[in-house]
């Protein structure tokens, strides 16, 4: 088996070597600071030949031997690494199957044939396999369904299909199963939205019933699954060893809190979980903090604890009132009520205090390195030149530090931590630095700030946080955050890493994010486009829609995973589709004269909700009907087909709530290609049972046009899945991600809709009243279409 220091033969470091096999630079960053990981990585990709680099896909699935792969089994793991490479094995999935084979199996011999079976080998599973699987379910499941309708459980369904199709791809299945539903059941109701009443005891089911049922029940769920929470310990429980720290001259530090320290802990919190939610005020924040947000506000509500809403402000230069009011405002709406508002400038003299103690310990020094000398001699691994100055001399020169006595770049603060360690966040971090610029909290108190690195923890442990949680990339901080804690005696919270939150077509970056606003290939902060908190809401999109989002995903520690933004928009379709009024929008109107009707006005009921009844006249808004229509030009054509549902020459339409009309006549522009107008009869005894159903607006009185109003249709920001990936990302942004509609044609109840209400605007999509609107004219921004218009054309 090839180890580590073959590919170092090769003069090619570990790094260069990972992010050759498709690992994103901050995965293959922090597997290079595990030596554990980095070992078996690098002997992984010997075994599977794939130095000069390989597939992303075939990376990531190399990525999980090297992590995963059953200890016991080691002998076989060049077998496995030989599937993936060839693609025999290509899906999570089946790696997920092999390591149970292998595991099993352990160092014996094993049969090929059962390994191939055991892993899905050379099993392709078609879309007709899988709508074939859900039809014998619902077939089977059908009166329970119909009974149920939209409560019916399709976790369940899903469990029975992959029962059968146990290499089906989730996605596809997921989608085959809605599909069905629909089919089977049509719009939802009113009454699908309405909280199950209680049923009787029913009757015990019959033995041969119970039989069927018990083959295929899916797996109960997990108890991480129902509670997201219980992955995580008690404070009671903090006196583990966290992390051990080595060292490279001296013993290994096994982190963890003394009795005494954590009872005086637990005296102050009364064994509560305390927790923080803890960003930086130096932009907006965006749908990343929304998960953050739940992680840390959800953790203390679901244990009765408490979560701060910590600024963590040791920058002053980046830092504004504007964004630390607009964090404030958009923790609220999120619906989070911070136990306390506190600011990392709050602790300025206790951490000012602390740095001195920690240099009197002799674990800080001054020192004169310049930003380009530091970062040369992190690279060599050699020890600053003013490293070992005494004691007495790095306190004085702090002092003149904090004084103002010495020039801004002149001079820093740095841990004494280990510079030949294998982990780059214990090179001697920086503590402090001079900035002679006010702070936005703080005033002109400072003209020294402390590091993110070094006030973080302290913080932690002074509000007495009993689980710090952030996402995987300060995942080797945590080695300098246990470090500095020991070195200063005080109390050590618990830390805990999970994954960024990572979706398609957009990037998450702050600076990525504060170019776009700057340089104005956005409309701001809130442009509906963005994945900001700000952007997601003036879309239309609800916070209990994010937060369901986000419990969706889980608490994973998956650092590759790249959600799919159709997978948003899931969750705020289910939300707007029971709280979201229809309406009626016409957005490019075609002209239509009905020839065989009088010029009165009718006004028809028309439902806000697809099974308001006849008589709720609260379910019901008024539309006029005239003889003058508008309709979609895409409603329209001239030549008609088996497959359109459409207006077509001859042809009969219904209009929803209205009544049938047939096209007698198109009326050309000069150019006799222009549709001007269509002329119509329509049947006002409604005998006329047509197919297809077309939204309309009408005239509200003879000769006026109606109610005209702009629709900004909203697209995905970017063209690919992961612009941040690319070197030209700003040349990736999608041209047609805002398509501005000036006159659409609506109907009058809109007139009155306020800024913020949302609307099914029937066979469009869902639409929010926009804050650009005004008495003259109202504009709706789209919120999302109707259905995912993505995922069929694989994008």
């Amino acid at each position: 088996m090839v180890g580590k220091d073959d590919s170092g033969s090769s003069g090619e470091s570990p790094l260069d070597l990972f992010l050759k096999i498709g690992l994103d630079e901050r995965t293959a960053k922090n597997t290079v600071a595990n030596n554990k990981v980095t070992a078996n990585l690098t002997a992984v990709i010997h075994e599977a030949a794939v130095t000069d680099g390989c597939d992303r896909t075939v990376g990531n699935l190399l990525y999980t031997v090297a992590t995963k792969f059953p200890a016991n089994a080691l002998v076989h793991r060049p077998t496995l690494v030989k599937y993936i490479v060839s693609s025999k094995i290509k899906t999570p999935a089946q790696s997920e199957a092999a390591f149970s084979f292998f595991a099993a199996t352990a160092s014996d011999n094993f049969s090929v044939e059962d390994f191939e079976a055991a892993c899905g080998v050379g099993i392709e599973v078609s879309l007709d396999d899988i709508e074939r699987a859900v039809d014998e379910i619902f077939e089977a499941n059908k009166a329970v369904i119909v009974e149920q309708r939209y409560r019916t459980n399709v976790g369940e369904l899903f469990g029975y299909v992959r029962k059968k199709q146990p290499w089906a791809d989730p996605k596809i299945v997921k989608q085959v199963i809605d599909t069905k539903l629909y089919e089977l059941l049509g719009e939802r109701t009113a009454a699908d939205n309405e909280k199950p009443t209680k049923k009787k005891k029913e009757k015990p089911v019959k033995a041969e019933d119970k039989a069927i049922i018990e083959e295929t029940a899916p797996p109960k769920p997990s108890e991480e699954e129902l509670n997201p929470f219980s992955i995580f310990p008690s404070p009671e429980e903090n006196f583990k060893v966290h992390t051990e720290i080595y060292f490279s001259d001296r013993a290994v530090l096994r982190a963890c809190n003394s009795k005494e320290i954590l009872d005086k802990h637990l005296k102050i919190t009364g064994g509560k979980v305390f927790t923080r939610f803890p960003p930086e005020p130096n932009g907006y924040l965006h749908i990343g903090h929304a998960k953050a947000m739940f992680v840390d506000f959800g953790l203390a509500k679901e244990r009765g604890g408490c979560c701060y809403l910590r600024y963590d402000d040791t920058n002053p230069e980046a830092e504004k009132r504007e964004y630390i009011d607009h964090i404030e405002e958009i923790v609220g709406w999120m619906g989070w009520k911070p136990f306390k508002i506190t600011y990392t400038s709050d602790y300025f003299q206790e951490l000012y205090e602390l740095a001195v103690e920690l240099i009197q310990r002799g674990h800080a020094y001054v020192d004169h390195q310049t930003p380009d000398e530091i970062k040369e001699y992190r690279e060599k691994k050699m020890n600053s030149p003013w490293r070992d100055r005494p004691i007495e001399e790095s306190l004085k020169l702090f002092d003149d530090m904090k004084r103002g006595l010495i020039d801004e770049g002149k001079a820093t603060l740095r841990m004494k931590q280990d510079m030949q360690s294998d982990n780059f966040n214990m090179y001697d971090l920086i503590a402090y630095r001079i900035k002679f610029t006010p702070h936005p909290h703080a005033g002109d108190k400072w003209c020294i700030y402390p590091s993110y690195d070094y006030a973080h923890c302290i913080v932690d442990s002074l509000e007495n946080i009993t689980h710090s949680l952030c996402t995987l990339e300060f995942e080797t901080r945590r080695a300098s955050y246990y470090w500095l804690l020991d070195a200063l005696g005080l109390y050590q919270p618990y830390v805990w890493e999970y994954s960024r939150l990572n979706i398609t077509n957009t990037v998450m970056s702050k600076r990525k994010l504060n170019r776009l606003v700057t340089e104005k290939w956005v409309d701001g902060w809130d442009d509906p486009r963005l994945m900001t908190l700000a952007g997601l809401r003036r879309r239309g999109v609800t916070s209990t829609s994010i937060n369901a989002f986000v419990r969706g995903i889980g608490i994973t520690r998956s650092d590759s995973s790249m959600i799919r933004q159709d997978r948003l928009d899931y969750h705020i379709r289910e939300e707007l589709n029971k709280t979201a009024p229809r309406t009626l929008v016409v957005l490019n109107p075609l002209k239509v004269v009905i020839t065989n009707m009088d010029a009165s006005i009718m006004d028809l009921d028309a439902k806000k909700w697809p099974d308001a009844p006849a008589d709720d006249a609260s379910s019901l808004y008024k539309v006029p009907f005239s003889n003058v229509v508008y309709i979609e030009q895409s409603d329209f054509r001239m030549k008609d087909s088996k497959d359109y549902y459409g207006l077509a020459p001859g042809k009969y339409v219904l209009l929803r709530y209205a009544f049938p009309i047939k096209c007698t006549e198109v009326i050309f522009g000069d150019d006799k290609e222009t549709i001007l107008e269509i002329r119509a009869e329509y049947d006002p005894s409604k005998k006329t049972k047509p197919k297809g159903v077309l939204h309309w607006v009408s005239e509200s009185s003879p000769g006026v046009d109606p109610l005209k109003v702009e629709v900004r249709m909203f697209d995905k920001l970017f063209m690919s899945e992961n612009p941040a990936e690319l070197d030209d990302w700003l040349g990736d942004l999608n041209p047609h991600s805002k398509v501005v509609i000036t006159d659409a044609y609506a109907v009058p109840s809109l007139k009155n809709a306020a800024v913020g209400d949302r609307f099914q605007f029937e066979r469009l999509g869902y639409f929010v009243v926009d804050k650009d609107s005004s008495p003259e004219k109202l504009v709706f921004n789209r919120t999302v279409t109707l259905r995912d218009s993505y995922s069929k054309g694989g994008k």
